[in-house]
């Protein structure tokens, strides 16, 4: 799997940098969230629970996805900030199931 990073933008606001990259992943099936965020955090040297990946995108007959993430300062910020919803995807938080 190989990271092309296109678009890389501070978010002082929020405190987090957001990255849109392309995803090679030739002969395989689009890889998982968990996978891409291991990459991301290992290319950009940060730690992996505080990488969101918000969407992956495939592209339609390549061998290649187009994924939007987002790159927290800390975990304490991401659970602060951060979607309930992004946060179970990425198994930062769990899900609580009303009974």
């Amino acid at each position: 799997m190989k990271i092309e990073i296109t678009e890389k933008r501070e978010n002082p606001l929020q405190e987090r940098t957001e990255v849109r990259f392309v995803v090679d992943h030739e002969g395989e099936a689009t890889p998982s969230r968990a996978k891409v965020r291991e990459e991301l955090a290992k290319v950009l040297k940060t730690d992996v629970n505080a990488v969101i990946i918000d969407n992956i995108g495939s592209r339609y007959g390549m061998n290649s996805s187009v994924v939007y993430a987002k790159i927290y300062k800390d975990v304490e910020t991401a659970k602060r900030l951060e979607s309930k919803y992004l946060l179970t995807r990425s198994g930062i938080s769990t899900a609580k199931t009303e009974e």
